[in-house]
């Protein structure tokens, strides 16, 4: 199989990518699905958080209130740390386990990770795409598409990984400040791209 990392900043419109390169053929390892997977109420990730942050993370209906999590985590960095120490591990072991069902073909895997970080998954990657926009534009789409406060986007922006280390870490860049066609354009390349990637052992 070929094992390629995708990665982009909130807003850069690295969920549309993933659909395209699905339709392409790829099979999608969706770093955040994961996380919402394990975070489920009975699991052992959703114990400990409950544990960790109290019974307030827990919305009336018993699932976990994502909100509450990440309105006490923005605020304190040794609580983002303890978040992380309890998730990280378990998503880490699934995406593995995810993309090894195709171990035996030749068939292209994405792994969708927001963060993402080669030293942090398990699996040999071939490449590693990042979407890339301008911050002013993450902002735009984030308050006109997404309805987010302009103060509440810059404050989820300051919290992922800078542009330029992104853009460091990437081994091909998608475009992603213009339109639909563009986009499209983008997106062959980078599909082209990765049929010329070597496969690798799982």
């Amino acid at each position: 199989m070929k094992v390629v990392g995708l990665t982009g900043g909130i807003g850069s419109g690295k969920s549309t990518v993933a659909a395209r390169l699905v339709a392409r053929g790829a099979h999608l390892v969706d770093a955040d699905q994961i996380v919402r997977d394990l975070q489920q109420p009975g699991t052992s990730v959703f114990a400990a958080m409950v544990e960790r942050f109290g019974r307030g993370v827990v919305a009336a209906d018993g699932r976990l209130d994502r909100a509450a999590v990440a309105a006490i985590v923005f605020a304190d960095r040794d609580a983002l740390a303890d978040l992380n120490a309890i998730v990280h591990p378990a998503v880490r072991a699934e995406i593995a386990r995810r993309a090894r069902q195709y171990a035996e073909t030749d068939d292209v895997v994405v792994l969708d990770i927001p963060l993402f970080d080669r030293v942090g998954v398990t699996l040999p990657v071939a490449g590693v795409i990042v979407v890339d926009v301008p911050p002013e534009l993450q902002v735009e789409r984030l308050v006109h598409h997404r309805g987010f406060e302009e103060a509440d986007a810059l404050a989820r922006i300051s919290h992922q990984i800078d542009r330029e280390a992104r853009l460091a870490a990437a081994d091909f860049v998608i475009d992603n400040a213009g339109d639909e066609v563009a986009l499209e354009h983008e997106v062959e390349r980078a599909w082209k791209w990765i049929e010329s990637l070597p496969a690798v052992a799982a």
